[in-house]
């Protein structure tokens, strides 16, 4: 099977602070990665790096391949392009923008890309229907419960039919009847769009459901 991504030799400094050291990884085409290991090992760092939001020490030898682009070798505009296009992010606190409402949150990717169609909020509304929350459309995420927040941020990282979704403890803050539902809703929507999955997670039903768990400890993937 395809790789959709390559990373090869990414590390990461922050002053005299290592928090990766030389990392490779790959993850295919429909495969579903956890990033596992103690708080402070560099698991967030990675997936920034993995998912464009943060970039690598430079080392000619470093390269973070996705959908055959080498990411390190953009500029920022472009990459900042790339990422809007080919990505999707879930994040722990699920981010939404207070003062729009859900549909409108769903959105933001495809204004951030120059597109303010009609097809565009169809599509968004589509994605609520599919994700049990279309009525919760026109409300605020101040009106919405944890887990309808995390959902309208799950349809706001599918709204540009991402390949690969990184996700930051998507379940952290969630009770365990929504973090089964969510971790259930991933599983279900690999099989029905295609995409890739890069979770980082302390969970651990989720990580075992995974079809490969990667543990890092001190900045070094675990073998």
């Amino acid at each position: 099977m395809k790789h959709i991504l390559t990373a090869q030799h990414i590390s990461k400094n922050y002053g005299d602070l290592t928090v990766l050291s030389e990392v490779c990884l790959s993850v295919k085409e429909k495969e579903i990665i956890a990033i596992v290991g103690p708080s402070g090992a560099g698991k967030t760092t990675l997936l920034h790096i993995l998912g464009t939001l943060d970039r690598p020490n430079e080392d000619p030898k470093t390269e973070v391949i996705i959908n055959t682009t080498d990411t390190t070798q953009l500029s920022d505009k472009k990459l900042a392009q790339f990422r809007n296009q080919n990505m999707g992010f879930i994040f722990q606190f699920h981010e939404l923008l207070p003062e729009f409402t859900a549909l409108e949150n769903v959105c933001i990717p495809c204004w951030l890309g120059g597109s303010f169609s009609k097809e565009s909020k169809e599509k968004a509304l589509r994605l609520l229907k599919r994700l049990g929350i279309a009525d919760r459309a026109s409300h605020k995420p101040g009106a919405l419960s944890g887990g309808e927040q995390q959902r309208v941020a799950v349809a706001r990282a599918l709204i540009n039919d991402p390949k690969i979704i990184f996700a930051d403890e998507p379940s952290g803050n969630l009770d365990s009847e929504n973090a089964d539902r969510l971790h259930d809703l991933f599983f279900e929507l690999r099989e029905e769009l295609g995409c890739s999955f890069v979770i980082v997670t302390h969970n651990k039903d989720l990580a075992d459901r995974a079809d490969r768990t990667i543990s890092l400890k001190d900045g070094k993937i675990e073998v």
